[in-house]
């Protein structure tokens, strides 16, 4: 029961140099600091400006789990290749640059009802 655990307990087979303690704190922060941004670009959905407005605009609101399920489709959409997609919910409707992952703009029920959608490649619905 007293057994001491060591790193390579934890870790079996080679540790990603990422996750060692760094010698240096300045240079350290910096490289951090990227690997975190890097992180966020590429898992954090990022609303443009011209979105946040839309969605200020028309009342909109997302609530975590719904942040989460468009996570989720622009994840399904980006493993087919997509580019620009619509992703529907029930009561709105978003249009997303897979690759950034950033939502371009934003609809209501009432907006999108007679609309047509141009320059996307792919489509998402979420239930």
């Amino acid at each position: 029961m007293n057994e001491r655990l060591t790193v390579g307990q934890l870790f079996p087979g080679k540790i990603p140099s990422s996750m060692l303690r760094p010698k240096t704190q300045s240079a350290s922060s910096e490289k951090t600091d990227s690997t975190f941004r890097h992180v966020l670009d590429e898992y954090v959905v990022k609303f443009s400006n011209h979105a946040a407005k839309r969605l200020e605009q028309r009342g909109l609101q997302l609530e975590p789990e719904q942040l989460s399920k468009i996570e989720s489709a622009i994840d399904k959409a980006a493993a087919k290749g997509a580019k620009e997609s619509l992703i529907l919910m029930k009561d709105m409707a978003l249009i997303v640059n897979v690759q950034k992952r950033t939502v371009v703009t934003a609809m209501d029920g009432d907006t999108m009802k007679d609309n047509i959608f141009t320059q996307i490649d792919s489509a998402v619905i979420i239930a």
